[in-house]
């Protein structure tokens, strides 16, 4: 167990049969109350974020949550196909729950499956990732007194917005936090 004075984010809790990770913590102690300790937290069953509070010192049970390193085969409608890479058994994983980390994964793509006792919690992606430009809208000549963006989509479908200098076939780094350009790819 954990003092709840102790969360920090990025730490994964059990909390009334629900597996959280900490997002943001925060301490309120005034002179006429106790200590409580309010925690932003995301559940990662349903992907939804919500805040949970605990008085100072309670208790906090720690959630053991697996990673293991799967390659991404394929999308079949219903579910996207993982294998891992060392037993090679296959793990299907319902699109429904992996909406936003499908925007980042292609095909023979390694990623870490993340997994408590046993279920399927979900992906765990990297920070960044280097995708591929298949269609971009041309630069407009003469509009560069600002920093002006253009659309362009990616190989796996994604939208973002691109400076005018990035063209058609390059391959750029996306930060997949808030799914925006970071830069071109080395």
């Amino acid at each position: 167990m954990i003092s709840s004075n102790d969360l920090k984010p990025g730490q994964t809790i059990h909390v009334d049969g629900d597996i959280y990770v900490v997002l943001d913590i925060s301490q309120n102690k005034t002179a006429r109350s106790a200590m409580v300790v309010k925690a932003k937290v995301r559940n990662l069953r349903t992907g939804s974020n919500v805040e949970l509070s605990w008085g100072g010192g309670e208790k906090v049970e720690p959630a053991m949550i697996e990673k293991r390193e799967m390659q991404y085969l394929y999308e079949d409608g219903e579910s996207m196909v993982f294998m891992d890479n060392e037993t090679y058994e296959q793990v299907e994983i319902p699109t429904s729950r992996l909406e936003w980390e499908r925007k980042f994964i292609k095909e023979n793509d390694n990623v870490n499956i993340t997994s408590y006792e046993g279920e399927i919690i979900g992906v765990s992606l990297p920070d960044k990732v280097t995708l591929q430009i298949t269609e971009c809208e041309p630069a407009v000549k003469g509009d560069t007194a600002t920093n002006a963006m253009k659309n362009a989509t990616l190989e796996t479908g994604l939208q973002v917005k691109v400076p005018l200098f990035i063209a058609e076939g390059e391959n750029i780094v996306i930060n997949t936090s808030d799914g925006k350009y970071s830069g071109r790819a080395k």
